[in-house]
């Protein structure tokens, strides 16, 4: 009796056990799954040493193919086949995505997501499916470690932005074996496919995670990109699955490519990569320090010395000779240093202000010796030149094949419009100067502003000193955004330039063309005083007599004063 009294009064702890055991196991299955519906964005946070399972259910049966992207900012994330990552199973990237083929009759998913340094991750992701009929992405992949590699790799430096990705496949149903892909180069095959790549620029002086993700979110896919994006290029199958872009440091770029099946008119998209060209680990010139305390005191001094030159640069001759001297001399000394040596970057630019220094001191001196303001001039006209090309490449034009696949083209068209400048100096020399004291003085006020608020004018002159120093920038998209802060710094540069313009012509309107040269002057002066008996300065004796009689001065004793002639009466 006792028996079954003790059972049932046991009983009820058991079952309570029990469920609160099933409990815990729901909940925590549950915290560690991300249930994905296709083509909506889910925020995924991936704790330390926590696996997250990503799902998908009720696929539909016409769909053949799902890429799951993942994104963080710069916190790398592992995204794997398997629980347990495995090499050719997982990619660990800040961007990474992976392609599954579905199996006839699968209607469910499941991927995995890890922290592979232990630290916990947040990002966002989103599944696309796509069907029969939409190209493969990847999936001719013989370079990378994934069988089917839809991802996009970068690589950036100082100077270059570099992306890669593996060739597609033509889509097939599920179930059947894949197409070869390379037995044939027939229009039937794969080798009838092209890339579209395209960039998306994110707002400027914007490094936050909410920007990037709203950015991401509008170009994961292929409507996306097309609508918000710019196609930069068209590669087809037989060219190099590679593309070279400028590096803009702290500028948030989203590079995609989008393969497109001219047959049957569909398309499908590769995993977005996103790039600042900078790090967001580094604590020294990171994206968060990008700007250099000696470049911006040496930058403010330049801006500072432009706006005076802006707008009184023909009145006061000599500072703006030394100004245009200094440039020039201290641009060219840069670009030979750094081609030639390994030293520091602040080394570097001290020295070229020291090279610039001695630049300006010999150009005033060459004017002040010699008098010969039209050698002045065309070193002045020179500068105005550079600039002027400078901006000429800065446009679209300078993404031209024709000067991106030859560097002679490229120089020797830079160099002509450079020298066609200084001609018109030589029949409006006046003008000519002060058109080039408001012009370059107003952009060096740019450069100043550039130092403390990012602004890609900065790139006019920036891209050509790229160019420069690196001998495979040429095949480089030089393509920078332009956005609100630009045209900010647009107009500001045009207001300045045309105010300084306008004001010196009315200024120097009355005035003699250019000052006359010390060095002459002095000449005339004692030239004149020599022959000009009645200039009382002609009895004056000469500057070494005087300094001689002086001295004896200070040496001899001084006579009494007195009365040496006797008193008329």
């Amino acid at each position: 009796m006792s028996r079954w009294v003790w059972c049932p009064l046991l009983l009820p702890p058991l079952l309570l056990l029990l469920l609160l055991l099933v409990m815990c196991e729901v909940q925590t299955q549950a915290e560690n799954r991300v249930v994905f519906l296709p083509g909506m964005f889910q925020n995924v946070s991936v704790s330390q040493n926590e696996t997250v399972q990503a799902m998908v259910s009720r696929i539909p049966p016409e769909i053949a193919f799902l890429t799951l992207q993942f994104h963080t900012q710069h916190r790398n994330a592992t995204l794997s086949y398997t629980r347990v990552p495995d090499l050719g199973l997982s990619v660990t990237a800040v961007d990474s995505g992976l392609l599954s083929a579905l199996l006839p009759g699968q209607s469910a998913l499941s991927l995995f997501l890890s922290s592979p340094e232990g630290d916990p991750v947040a990002g966002t992701g989103v599944i696309l499916p796509y069907t029969s009929t939409d190209p493969v992405p990847g999936a001719c992949n013989t370079e990378f470690n994934l069988d089917i590699d839809p991802n996009v790799y970068i690589h950036y430096n100082l100077y270059e932005t570099t992306i890669r990705f593996a060739p597609a496949n033509l889509g097939y149903q599920r179930g059947d074996d894949p197409p070869p892909c390379d037995e044939s180069t027939e229009p039937s095959t794969r080798w009838r496919l092209q890339y579209d790549i395209y960039q998306y620029f994110l707002p400027e002086n914007d490094l936050s995670e909410r920007s990037l993700f709203r950015g991401i979110q509008e170009v994961a896919d292929v409507n996306g990109m097309m609508a918000n994006g710019k196609q930069v290029m068209t590669l087809f199958s037989s060219d190099l699955t590679k593309a070279v872009f400028n590096s803009i440091p702290g500028q948030g770029v989203i590079y995609s490519v989008i393969v497109r099946d001219p047959l049957r008119n569909t398309s499908s998209s590769y995993v977005p990569v996103h790039t600042y060209a900078c790090s967001f680990a580094s604590t020294l010139d990171g994206c968060q320090t990008q700007g250099k305390i000696s470049t911006k005191v040496f930058f403010t001094i330049a801006g500072l010395a432009g706006l005076f030159v802006c707008f009184f640069g023909h009145r006061f001759f000599k500072t703006e000779l030394f100004c245009m001297g200094f440039s020039f001399a201290a641009f060219f000394f840069f670009v030979l240093i750094t081609r030639t040596t390994l030293l520091d970057y602040d080394i570097r630019l001290a020295l070229s202000a020291v090279i610039g220094v001695v630049g300006g001191v010999l150009l005033v001196t060459s004017w002040w010796r010699f008098g010969s303001v039209m050698a002045c001039i065309i070193v002045v006209g020179l500068m105005l030149g550079f600039l002027l090309a400078a901006t000429v490449f800065f446009t679209p034009l300078g993404d031209l094949d024709v000067f991106r696949r030859s560097d002679a083209v490229f120089w020797v068209t830079f160099c002509c419009i450079m020298v066609i400048v200084p001609l018109f100096f030589v029949r409006w020399p006046r003008e000519g100067n002060i058109i080039t004291c408001g012009i370059v003085g107003a952009y060096a006020v740019v450069l100043a502003l550039n130092a403390y608020i990012y602004t890609s004018l900065s790139y006019i002159t920036l891209n050509i000193l790229k160019r420069f120093l690196n001998n495979n920038f040429s095949s480089v998209f030089t393509d920078v955004p332009f956005q609100m802060i630009d045209y900010i710094m647009i107009t500001v540069w045009v207001v300045l330039g045309v105010g300084g313009i306008v004001l010196q012509l009315y200024r120097e309107r009355s005035r003699p063309f250019f000052p006359p040269s010390p060095y002459l002057m002095w000449l005339q002066e004692r030239e004149r005083r020599k022959t000009n008996v009645l200039d009382p300065s002609h009895h004056f004796p000469p500057l070494p007599n005087r300094i001689l009689a002086r001295a004896r001065q200070l040496t001899k004793r001084s006579e009494p004063a007195g009365e040496h002639t006797p008193l008329l009466l």
